[in-house]
């Protein structure tokens, strides 16, 4: 008969995502933190039904993540949440859905937003793990109002370009219309569309949430885009893009 040899290594404990759970409805709050108690690596530490309740649970408890509702009485979800994203990462989870509520919410600092009804079980988990890693979340309303940020902020930023002291005339026939053939810059499919967020006037979180990546991912692609373009700031790296200066031309 054989006897188990115990592992001289011992195995380290794998610590569970530690959750805050913030919304003013208590069968949805209850829901929640239901659910997520049913998963494996996740631990709900506290629950909350408004702002002010959350700034004290996250003070004493220290979640690693933080899902907060937008509308709630006393103090709301947006009011809270620049005094929350010191603490922990926060996931917005909401029934609000219109476009200003979304951006503020990021402008703010929240790291995901999820409208209720459009994500399942297994995506509002993996958003809830994967915000702990510095990933954005974001569902189709929120990331759609985002990018309609950017394409309002677009235009405002061409014409702020052009009014760069070094003017470039534009030719007929080159690359979209614009008079800039772009391709000679050399940049990526990724950093082309990163750079038209640049231009949209988003910020490295802004662009980390629409793109589904991390802020650090974001900070490589600009570095590259950059030096690519020869540019040293976000204003001139948009004005070589947009042709208003003249830009480099690759070579090989």
């Amino acid at each position: 008969m054989s006897t188990a040899v115990p592992s001289p290594f011992p195995t380290a404990a794998v610590r569970p995502v530690r959750v805050l759970v913030v919304d003013d409805n208590p069968v949805v709050r209850a829901g929640l933190a239901a659910l997520l108690a049913t998963r494996d690596g996740i631990e709900v530490v506290a629950q909350a039904a408004d702002g002010r309740q959350a700034c004290a649970a996250a003070s004493a408890h220290r979640p690693d993540v933080v899902l907060l509702d937008v509308r709630m009485p006393d103090v709301d979800g947006l009011s809270v949440l620049p005094h929350l994203v010191p603490i922990a990462p926060v996931l917005m989870l909401t029934y609000s859905q219109e476009s200003e509520i979304v951006q503020e919410a990021i402008r703010r600092g929240a790291g995901g937003y999820l409208v209720h009804g459009e994500f399942t079980v297994d995506q509002l988990v993996g958003a809830v793990r994967d915000i702990t890693e510095g990933r954005a979340c974001l569902t189709p309303t929120a990331a759609t109002a985002l990018l309609a940020q950017a394409r309002a902020c677009a235009p405002a930023r061409s014409l702020q370009s052009q009014q760069a002291p070094l003017q470039l005339q534009s030719s007929v026939g080159e690359s979209g219309g614009t008079g800039v053939d772009r391709a000679r810059y050399g940049l990526s499919q990724r950093e082309e569309e990163v750079m038209e967020l640049i231009t949209g006037g988003m910020t490295n979180h802004q662009i980390a949430a629409t793109c589904f990546i991390s802020e650090k991912t974001v900070k490589n692609h600009i570095n590259r885009i950059f030096a690519k373009l020869h540019a040293d700031s976000r204003s001139q790296a948009i004005a070589v893009w947009l042709g208003t200066v003249r830009g480099p031309v690759r070579h090989g």
